[in-house]
């Protein structure tokens, strides 16, 4: 039977809360906060197992119990999943609404009920008003387990009704050993898709695994492409738009933060994308601090806009910022 994940550097965390229910004195609601890619959603899905479980050893659910076979075959009538009905949407008050109807009755295997919603920030106003009852009057041997990559976006009033969980960000030599050994991969490699995964192992994995590492490839030809005149911004949009937009983003983003670090500090070179360092560098001496940090305030805006759920012309906000990529140098 596949057991949820609970990554290394989460074992101290993973302890501190087993021993918390163990004392009865589990809060009705918790909120993991921290990175993208570093290991909270596992983490939640493993400590609701753990939760219902009949037969607990100390820190792990047994694997054999009613509970445990029901939670193997996705079947377990006391734990709800609850996320967008789309990627990139909200979630919406009806699925909250419906979420307070399972809360309020009785567990039928007896113990606790587990709520697992991620991401949280995607509710909207109207949904999270509506948890917010649940959150105020509790019922027993309840426990909601929200996940949030932006507890920012959160409302105050969630964020205050949840004990907070920072989720521990792994040291570097930690995480390499980690991902290696997931993706069977050299050090060096598993190094390397860290680096454009900002430090995260579970995104770094994801990335190989989707094989996403040739989405990334396309970019980075089209941008050099782009400086040296073999492309078009119209053309790199018509090609990418119809990607996963939110990660392309992301890497431009990256990108460009490596830029102002070289322009910072140029004999350092600490940079995420140290495969793109040539042309990173020829970017930082050629622009400016002004141009650089206009296009990184634009591509933002853009960002914040997708995360609050609007829906862009995809290819004209490409060729938008494809256009501010080029007047970078010119």
């Amino acid at each position: 039977m596949s057991m949820p994940l609970v990554v290394p550097w989460a074992q101290g965390l993973w302890q501190k809360l087993v021993r918390q229910h163990q004392e009865s004195r589990l809060p009705h609601a918790l909120l993991l906060t921290g990175h993208t890619g570093i290991g909270k959603s596992e983490f939640a899905q493993a400590f609701a197992h753990r939760l219902l479980c009949h037969e607990p050893t100390a820190l792990q659910p047994c694997g054999h119990c009613r509970s445990c076979e029901l939670l193997s075959s996705a079947t377990h009538p006391d734990l709800v999943y609850l996320h967008p009905e789309e990627a990139g949407k909200a979630i919406k008050v009806d699925q909250v609404r419906e979420l307070l109807q399972f809360l309020h009755n009785t567990a039928q295997q007896g113990g606790y009920r587990v709520v697992v919603m991620e991401p949280a920030e995607s509710m909207n106003i109207n949904a999270a008003n509506a948890l917010l009852k649940s959150l105020e009057e509790p019922g027993d041997n309840t426990l909601l387990l929200l996940v949030s990559h932006q507890p920012g976006q959160l409302m105050p009033t969630i964020r205050s009704r949840c004990q907070q969980v920072t989720f521990p960000v792994p040291a570097a030599a930690q995480a390499s050993e980690w991902l290696a050994a997931e993706l069977q991969q050299t050090p060096e490699r598993a190094a390397q898709l860290l680096s454009i995964s900002q430090g995260a192992p579970l995104k770094a994995r994801d990335l190989f695994q989707r094989d996403l590492l040739k989405l990334r490839a396309s970019l980075m030809t089209g941008l050099a492409d782009l400086l040296k005149g073999r492309t078009s911004a119209v053309a790199l949009a018509e090609t990418l738009h119809k990607d996963d937009l939110v990660q392309l983003l992301e890497w431009f983003h990256s990108l460009l933060v490596d830029i102002a670090r070289l322009q910072a500090d140029a004999d350092r070179q600490v940079v995420s994308n140290a495969d793109m360092l040539k042309m990173l560098n020829a970017v930082a001496k050629k622009t400016t601090a002004g141009k650089l940090y206009t296009l990184i305030d634009q591509l933002q805006a853009e960002r914040i806009s997708l995360m609050e759920r609007h829906n862009p012309n995809r290819q004209l906000l490409l060729e938008t910022l494809l256009l501010g990529w080029v007047k970078l140098v010119r």
